[in-house]
């Protein structure tokens, strides 16, 4: 049986932003990266429908949370009981304080609810694009040949 790390708990469908596609770079403030936040947990059938119930209360509070600029809940359709919260913030210091919110005991307490130790990622994003980089990729030439468009 895996052993499952337990996890501490202090006692106390949004559109991409406008800057979303630009590097975010140094404005004075510091270094403001944004950070994708993902945590993906593999639940028992009883306590699947509990949990996806509080993450999409959950995700509802997030969205509004200045630096929250989106937050989505996925379900994995190869495997079954599989739920993956995705969470994109402005910068690391707003991510932080979400961490650190009274709110946030409820997706610590969801994660509990795991099966196995869920698996947790925060990535940091120095640029993003859209389209353009297909764009890009397809019109440029190679191996001597014109990509289609």
């Amino acid at each position: 049986m895996e052993k499952r790390r337990s996890l501490s708990i202090p006692d106390r469908e949004n559109e991409f932003p406008e800057n979303f596609g630009v590097s975010l770079s140094q404005n004075g403030e510091g270094d403001k990266r944004m950070v994708l936040a993902t945590i993906r947990m593999m639940m028992s059938a009883k306590k699947f429908g509990e949990a996806l119930r509080i993450l999409g209360s959950m995700a509802e509070q997030m969205r509004v949370q200045p630096g929250c600029l989106s937050c989505r809940i996925y379900r994995n359709g190869q495997e079954d009981n599989v739920l993956m919260l995705e969470q994109l913030w402005s910068n690391e210091e707003d991510l932080d304080r979400h961490l650190r919110s009274d709110e946030y005991r409820q997706v610590l307490l969801v994660m509990e609810m795991a099966m196995k130790q869920p698996e947790i990622r925060f990535d940091t994003i120095l640029s993003s694009t859209g389209i353009e980089t297909i764009e890009k990729a397809r019109t440029r030439k190679d191996n001597g040949r014109q990509g289609r468009t």
